[in-house]
């Protein structure tokens, strides 16, 4: 399939695009354009078009400056329409979805000589719901009572003032074409509880039933979308269309090609997508007001037939669960030894977590009545959408007309959906894992309020993703600056679940890193471990180490340990700190390249977030100092099972999971210094085990190739 003509076009765009951008030839990039030519334009055809044959998933690790994105779309858009089939570019982060959209496609469309059209997909509650903008402006009394009985699931039509302001100007700009509906495009930021009220999810939509479907901005968005050849995302949105079964949202996966960008975030992803949690306390309270507001709705509308029927059941069957609920509330919390844990947010959570996940039989039996219960609750608001449903499309008479159905259905869908994932939890809470699977791990959380959260998880999204994804892709790029650890791709490999057909390739930097950066691992005579005289050693030594520098950033693992060495610097030296926390994190970047561009020295103090996502080329970061080895917390639940389930199985979590884990976010904490290839600097490691254990060294040898002074 890849022919001479399809070759001589994607070699022709990029000669155009590098001359019209007088632009030199990457050799990284280069090699990039021929793998992913190679693995999408060699896929075999069956008769319906789609792939035939083991899955065609490549793999790329391109160090920074690579210009990847140039690279993958030169290749696969000219191969994307050969084959009449979408382009699916996915992100973990909005900044580099808007970069895409905003910078990188027009650039291309305007300097490589292609054609093609492109768009930007977004989930349903980036959207405004006319439906729900409209009851909210309505002056129905009748309907403001029954969305309250609905509040705790987001309705709440108590509007005051200021709100009824800014629905008034919303729909006068929809109604002047002067908003597109996104809150994206709003021109004020939007709280996100008052934005709640306004948008809807795949439940609670009523699709072509709604009264507003022909204005609907979501449907007509998605529409521009399936006309386009180029479809810009995310990996939220990808993994709940796949969730669906795949074309529910975006194109169907086997006729699209999809390229992950930030492809390191996906693992992560496809866990998070398949994880469940409840509140115990908040959802007793919730079974409380359906038993009471529904029976206050049928008082109000009394209603025959099977509709009566079920509603008279539905708060019979919340009231029953909710004694349920509470044994099982006090049980969890006699079983839970709550231990305090920081994050690597550093934010404190009592946790208890059940060890191999396995719970103990008492809590089995009460969840499986629990399971029955919700299983239950769910089967009877799933029966009452369904006639909301009929009624809505005027096949039956339920004693209700479709007017109202169309108002009810939402709200019914809302609380099926939360009915439903009560009914999943429970179900995943009590299974017993298959023998020499990955087990789930299940964990309990304590929140503010004292209330226990029961939660869920996949440790490895492997098998998920090589059965949603990998398998009925027509074909895959999954690319990053960060997908090796120590060197190799076995890390990713495993948690992704790559097929074996994967062709994984190094695409390297043009930087010069030995003649542009040096790596420093100076030594204070502090040991990491000894958190106190660490922080002491951080304190006593930093002025020093950034005296002469412009931009700098220090990056912690800890917040406890970022905020202790802010209170001990000197006060002189403290002016020109800028602390994650104290301010937005766009605010605070704008406010450091401000300082340093009236001449001002100044340092970001950052956790984890600033490790990698951060664009400060130049003088804006002269100098990185990471203040330790970023470990993953140990007390982590997900982790922690993961790390259990390999030493049971004969291997070494801490080689096998943690050295590799901290090695590839130390790559990305590294990668924050050169951004072009005119930038220079320092990186400052101020952590003695890349020098005094044997897997420092491991480490080191990874870490782009810096000219070293190691003490």
């Amino acid at each position: 399939m890849l022919n001479d003509e399809l070759k001589g076009q994607i070699q022709t765009a990029y000669r155009t695009f590098l001359e019209n951008k007088s632009l030199k030839p990457r050799y990284g990039q280069r090699v990039m354009i021929a793998e992913v030519a190679k693995v999408f334009g060699n896929v075999a055809l069956d008769d319906e078009g789609h792939r035939d044959g083991d899955p065609a998933v490549a793999v790329i690790e391109a160090g920074t400056g690579t210009g990847k994105t140039v690279a993958y779309c030169l290749a696969a858009i000219p191969i994307a329409r050969h084959l009449g089939k979408p382009l699916v570019i996915s992100t973990a982060t909005v900044a580099l979805q808007e970069q895409i959209v905003l910078k990188d496609l027009p650039d291309i469309l305007r300097n490589s000589g292609l054609k093609f059209g492109f768009s930007l997909a977004k989930g349903r509650g980036r959207y405004v719901c006319l439906a729900k903008l409209d009851n909210l402006l309505r002056e129905n009394q009748s309907m403001a009572d029954q969305q309250q009985i609905f509040a705790d699931d987001g309705f709440r039509i108590d509007v005051d003032e200021a709100g009824l302001k800014l629905y008034t100007r919303m729909v006068e700009a929809l109604g002047g074409n002067k908003w597109d509906g996104e809150r994206d495009s709003w021109p004020e930021a939007l709280d996100d509880q008052d934005w709640s009220r306004l948008t809807t999810d795949h439940i609670q939509c009523s699709n072509r039933r709604c009264g507003h479907f022909q204005q609907c901005v979501f449907y007509k968005a998605r529409e521009g979308v399936q006309k386009v050849d180029v479809i810009v995302t995310n990996h939220d949105l990808v993994l709940a269309d796949l969730a669906l079964g795949g074309g529910a949202i975006l194109p169907d996966p086997r006729d699209s090609l999809y390229v992950f960008d930030e492809a390191h975030h996906l693992p992560d992803k496809a866990i998070g997508h398949f994880a469940h949690n409840t509140r115990m306390h908040a959802t007793a309270d919730w079974l409380d007001q359906i038993d009471k507001n529904l029976s206050k709705l049928l008082a109000q509308h009394p209603l025959p037939g099977d509709l009566g029927r079920v509603l008279e059941q539905t708060p019979m069957t919340a009231r029953d669960l909710k004694p349920h609920q509470q044994f099982m509330q006090q049980a969890l919390g006699d079983v839970a030894d709550f231990a305090s844990a920081e994050d690597l947010g550093g934010n404190i959570r009592p946790q208890y977590r059940f060890e191999h996940g396995e719970v103990p039989q008492e809590l089995c039996d009460m969840g499986m009545e629990l399971k029955a219960g919700f299983g239950r609750l769910s089967d009877q608001l799933q029966r009452i959408v369904d006639m909301l449903k009929e009624a809505m499309d005027g096949e039956t008479t339920i004693g209700v007309s479709e007017a109202q159905a169309e108002e009810w259905y939402p709200l019914f869908g809302a609380l099926q959906a939360r009915a439903e994932a009560n009914w999943t939890l429970w179900t995943q809470f009590c299974l017993q894992d298959p023998e020499g699977k990955p087990p789930t791990a299940r964990w309990l959380t304590l929140t503010d309020n004292g209330d226990i959260e029961v939660h869920v998880s996949p440790i490895l999204a492997a098998d998920t993703l090589r059965q949603y994804l990998w398998n009925p892709a027509f074909a895959a790029l999954a690319t990053s600056a960060t997908l090796t650890a120590l060197g190799k791709f076995d890390r990713f490999s495993h948690r992704a679940g790559l097929p074996r057909s994967a062709v994984c390739t190094l695409a390297p930097s043009p930087f010069k890193h030995a003649e542009a950066g040096l790596l420093r691992v100076p030594n204070y005579g502090a040991d990491p471990r000894d958190s106190a005289g660490h922080t002491a050693a951080i304190i006593e030594h930093l002025p020093d180490i950034l005296a002469d520098e412009r931009g700098s950033l220090v990056l912690y693992s800890s917040r406890r340990q970022m905020l202790d060495v802010y209170a001990g610097l000197p006060a002189d030296f403290r002016q020109r700190v800028l602390v994650q926390g104290d301010l937005s994190k766009q605010e605070l970047i704008r406010q450091h390249r401000k300082q340093v561009d009236d001449d001002q020295p100044s340092v970001i103090f950052g956790l984890a977030s600033f490790a990698e996502g951060v664009d400060l080329p130049g003088k804006y970061c002269e100098h990185v100092v990471i203040a330790k080895i970023p470990f993953a917390v140990p007390d982590d639940p997900v982790e922690a099972a993961l790390a259990e389930w390999i030493e049971k199985n004969g291997g070494n979590p801490f080689m096998e999971i943690a050295v590799p884990d901290a090695s590839l976010r130390l790559i990305q904490a590294c990668g924050r210094l050169l951004r072009t290839e005119s930038d220079s600097g320092t990186v400052t490691v101020l952590d003695r085990r890349l020098v005094t254990q044997r897997y420092g060294k491991a480490i080191v040898n990874a870490l782009p190739p810096f000219r070293r002074e190691i003490d």
